[in-house]
């Protein structure tokens, strides 16, 4: 058994506790919340800051960790596209030992669950040993060319059959963006995923060219696929941005997490969730700023009771893989976000996003959910009511 105390708990789920007290097993399940008055201080492991639950990365690649700072940045998403295709092919020693480092360094880091996006089975042997929990996300495209489809959803149903679901691990096929996928494709995927408890990943709107493809096929899209020779002759454009061509053949009963966001309008916010109630929404702060130089409208989310939760993208698209560091991204550029609205994306929305509530995201009697200190000061200003995160903020993990 361990006592730990802070000068307060966030259990996310419920109101903070003013120098509050948790008592975990040696498994680190939650047995008993309570106050420290209630202890003898000597019993209790009692530490300044304040403690959250675990982290949850709801969007990652990990397969891409042995390309850290090979793409440059600021050069908008097609440029980075054609970059990663560039730089994929590498010794698997060495692409091993990389996704192996970064996943150490995610456990180091407080990360307790992680959605990772898979394109090959490079990363499925260091998730089934990894103290992290994985929900993988087997990324299928056919470039909207037909014949493409069945020969890549059968290789992609490969990839998928050798991922592990041990250690409370989860699995689902999902379609790239609605850019990528053809019709067909996209029906093939939802025929595959029968349950209702499954998570569905799709990149989306994350360039302004995304849009403008589907509006009026324009854009620099064009240009991309033409650089692999690939003809567009056959696709009409929709005359709507491009997350409605995507919930056309997306099942509403499933969750939805739908990832970057970075031009998505309150219209196509309102519209994706007047679609499904299970909508959920990725943002990867430090990716959009290392690819595109821009963030999402953070207010227009908040406003319209938008559930987001925090990714980091890959260590192509990014400089670590921290939810911590995307938190002070967020609050660096957007410094109206809160603290604990910030929190709750970064722990229990992750955990309900990836269908592991029952366990992750908020320190809750009979839950496991992982344990993080931040050394986080009270603003002198408020009365010592609101905390901020800063440059400077560390994350220990305690369990």
């Amino acid at each position: 058994m361990r006592k730990f105390s802070a000068d307060y708990i966030f259990p996310v789920s419920s109101e903070p506790i003013k120098e509050g007290v948790i008592v975990t097993d040696d498994e680190g399940e939650i047995l008993q919340m309570d106050r420290r008055e209630n202890h003898d201080p000597t019993s209790l492991d009692i530490r300044k800051g304040v403690i959250v639950p675990g982290f949850v990365n709801t969007h990652c690649h990990l397969e891409l960790s042995h390309m850290k700072s090979l793409v440059a940045t600021g050069t908008g998403l097609i440029p980075f596209i054609q970059s990663v295709v560039q730089y994929r092919d590498f010794p698997m020693e060495q692409i091993l030992d990389a996704i192996e480092r970064a996943d150490q360094e995610m456990y180091e880091g407080g990360i307790v669950a992680v959605g990772d996006i898979s394109n090959k089975l490079d990363t499925a042997a260091q998730k089934e040993r990894s103290k992290i929990r994985y929900y993988t996300f087997v990324e299928m495209f056919d470039l909207l060319q037909a014949h493409l489809t069945e020969p890549n959803f059968n290789d992609y149903k490969t990839v998928y059959d050798g991922q592990s679901t041990a250690h409370g691990n989860r699995k689902s096929v999902v379609p790239h963006a609605p850019y990528s996928v053809t019709p067909d494709l996209f029906r093939r995927v939802a025929k595959f995923n029968t349950e209702e408890d499954t998570t569905i990943s799709i990149h989306n709107q994350e360039t302004e060219h995304e849009d403008a493809f589907f509006l009026t096929k324009t854009g620099d899209l064009l240009k991309f696929y033409g650089g692999f020779n690939l003809s567009l002759d056959h696709f009409e454009p929709t005359g709507a941005t491009s997350i409605h061509y995507a919930m056309q053949y997306m099942n509403p009963k499933q969750r939805t997490l739908f990832v970057h966001n970075t031009m998505t309008t309150v219209a196509d916010m309102q519209a994706a969730q007047s679609w499904s109630d299970r909508v959920y929404w990725a943002t990867c702060a430090n990716a959009n700023l290392y690819i595109e130089n821009r963030l999402p409208n953070y207010k227009n989310f908040i406003e319209n009771n938008a559930r987001l939760t925090i990714g980091t993208d890959s260590l192509t698209s990014n400089w670590q893989l921290s939810v911590l560091e995307e938190m002070k991204a967020i609050a660096r550029y957007q410094s109206y976000v809160d603290f604990e609205t910030m929190l709750r994306w970064a722990t229990l929305n992750g955990a309900e996003a990836l269908g592991f509530e029952q366990d992750l995201g908020s320190i809750e009697v009979g839950k496991t959910p992982g344990l993080n200190l931040l050394d986080l000061k009270e603003d002198p200003t408020t009365a010592g009511q609101v905390r901020r995160i800063g440059a400077d903020t560390k994350v220990e993990k305690l369990i």
